[in-house]
């Protein structure tokens, strides 16, 4: 089960994308059904077979963006945050092997494209969950037990609009 939160930023994005769904590419990719649909034989129609199985998709993937943003909570920046590890933060971590990686603490639905965000509900999110600045935390995943440091927390002030 995933937790329900995103950050202000995650949830405008996500709307962002609703909106252009909604108010631009599905209104497009209905006249391109349409067309194609008025050239007769269904069956045989790649332009109606490809756009109609697009429109599909597009409306499968409104009915997710509708229903989750109904469910989200935003997690504004807070102040009072500063110092520990919180949902939203930035954190560098450095393991024994002197490996170092800045990940932000993030909601699943905004973990897609970015190599540097990290699920919330994710073993190394849970690890790092109310500890401070050179703090020594352990994680366990599949891959065995793996010790790793804080180096730096870090908020984004503007997160909170």
């Amino acid at each position: 089960m995933k937790t329900p939160l995103i950050t202000r930023k995650g949830y405008l994005k996500l709307k962002q994308e609703l909106d252009f769904l909604w108010r631009e590419e599905r209104p497009e990719i209905t006249r391109k059904v349409t067309w194609a649909a008025s050239l007769g034989d269904r069956s045989e129609n790649a332009d109606y077979q490809y756009n109609k199985k697009k429109l599909r998709e597009i409306d499968r993937r409104v009915r997710y963006l509708r229903k989750c943003l109904e469910n989200l909570k935003v997690v504004d920046y807070d102040p009072q945050q500063e110092g520990k590890v919180f949902f939203g933060a930035w954190v560098e971590i450095e393991n024994e092997a002197g490996k170092v990686m800045e990940l932000r603490l993030v909601g699943y639905d905004e973990i897609f494209g970015r190599k540097d965000y990290i699920s919330i509900d994710s073993p190394m999110a849970r690890a790092l969950l109310g500890k401070e600045e050179d703090d020594e935390f352990t994680v366990k995943t599949e891959a065995g037990v793996k010790e790793w440091w804080i180096n730096r927390i870090w908020y984004d002030a503007t997160d909170k609009l």
